[in-house]
């Protein structure tokens, strides 16, 4: 692979109007940037869970919070890399007229990388996997492919964050986000199909990253792009480099965030998240600045900050060490991971702490929990409803699907995908109240 290709600014849905001068494209990235900013998809992450239940007295971040945070150290990790070639090689730009943009590209991906996840967090995806698995909707695995099956009894966010951003969905026009291919590509952390997905040999084979509805779109990008194909079947892709440092600035903001925000939430003492963070500051004077703060979230804001810029130059230093190993393809684990040591211990030791004291604390456990009945309520009421439609209830019902996503289709997998697209794109609130209205466990008012 090589950046020349890698970092095309050609549209998606819009390749007819493609200017390749790269002049004008200089500016493509940000205006991806810009119109996930402006979009209902990224507004509603507001009201989606990162971690902690939504909403309470007590801030904690939700996943729009998350993006933004994760796209400003995107941006910070593209930015140094840029940097580091341009000091190596003056004549870069000449060579490489849009090397620039790398900055700008990561973080609209960085903003873009969790539109795919459904309300209540990872338990909303395992939620709709479940009623494929063992709920009423395993019925419906021979009405569709084996590869078709494999993407519902998995459900899987980030194909679905590319299925939002490329689908043709009614009154949206062709295009959707219009977005370029090189920032598509960087939101594939898993560039294959779901019968390839869970081969954890590979980084890039961990899970999957697009439905079989967008297989050939995917396809027509990476080859666009000169993604390295994996021989054989099924369809397997090695990542975009970008997707390194997409990786990277989700990783050190989730791992440093949840302890900031498990201490407001006095799920973790100031001295348990000082202990973790001070690992990751390398400053000898930290102790004696902390010292002079009195206020304790103060004093952990400072030392999330600390630690955020050490892991910036760490990943952003190994990603440019290691730049032909990953224009091959070949640099099989995430940037983290490969940070040295006492540094790599140390992220290990707060993914430790999180899974035994954050992500099995009650509340988080509970929302899980809820997540599992509202989801697989919500599909057994409107996955039969619209896939069957012969009744006076469920025309009403499927009344209730918004009409971009009624598909002309008649497939059982391009209907069962319809109800995804409404169901997975609730916020938690939304998903809530309608649960309960077609329940008819309350009864909605008129307004």
């Amino acid at each position: 692979m090589n950046w020349e290709k890698l970092l095309s600014a050609k549209r998606w849905g819009s390749e007819d109007k493609y200017n390749a001068d790269p002049a004008e494209a200089r500016s493509e990235f940000q205006r991806d940037y810009d119109r996930l900013i402006f979009s209902s998809p990224f507004r509603r992450l507001q009201n989606k869970t990162q971690v902690f239940p939504l909403p309470g007295s007590v801030f904690v971040h939700n996943r729009l919070t998350h993006s933004l945070e994760v796209a400003s150290v995107g941006k910070s990790l593209g930015r140094i890399f840029y940097n580091k070639l341009k000091k190596d090689d003056a004549a870069v730009d000449e060579k490489l007229p849009l090397i620039s943009e790398i900055g700008n590209i990561v973080s609209a991906a960085c903003l873009a990388h969790d539109l795919g996840n459904p309300a209540f967090g990872h338990s909303g995806e395992a939620a709709i996997s479940h009623y494929f698995t063992n709920g009423d909707g395993f019925m419906y695995k021979n009405q569709v492919s084996e590869a078709q099956w494999a993407d519902l009894i998995d459900f899987e966010g980030n194909a679905n964050a590319f299925r939002i951003l490329t689908h043709p969905y009614a009154g949206k026009g062709y295009g959707s986000f219009a977005l370029t291919y090189a920032t598509l590509a960087a939101i594939a952390k898993y560039p294959c199909e779901s019968l390839a997905g869970h081969n954890k040999a590979n980084i890039y084979t961990k899970k999957y990253g697009f439905f079989q509805s967008e297989l050939s779109g995917f396809q027509k990008i990476a080859t666009e792009l000169g993604m390295d194909q994996v021989t054989g079947s099924p369809l397997v892709y090695k990542r975009h480099p970008l997707v390194y440092l997409v990786e990277a600035a989700d990783d050190i903001c989730y791992n440093i965030i949840d302890l900031e925000d498990a201490h407001r939430l006095k799920i973790l003492s100031y001295h348990d998240v000082e202990t973790l963070l001070l690992q990751l500051c390398q400053d000898p004077k930290m102790p004696s600045r902390l010292a002079e703060i009195d206020d304790d979230d103060a004093k952990i804001s400072l030392l999330r900050a600390k630690s955020i810029s050490t892991l910036i130059g760490l990943c952003s230093e190994l990603f440019y060490d290691e730049q032909k190993t990953i224009l091959n393809g070949d640099f099989n684990r995430s940037l983290i991971d490969g940070i040295p040591e006492p540094f790599r211990s140390a992220m290990k030791e707060i993914a430790r702490i999180s899974v035994n004291k954050i992500y099995n604390y009650a509340s988080v456990v509970q929302i899980e929990v809820a997540g599992y009945k509202v989801m697989g309520g919500l599909l057994e009421e409107f996955v039969p409803a619209y896939l069957n439609n012969n009744s006076h209830y469920t025309r009403k019902l499927v009344e209730l699907i918004p009409k971009q996503f009624i598909t002309s289709r008649t497939d059982p997998y391009s209907k069962i995908q319809t109800v995804l697209d409404f169901v997975s794109g609730m916020t938690d609130l939304y998903a809530v109240e309608l649960f309960r209205k077609i329940k008819g466990i309350s009864f909605p008012s008129i307004s």
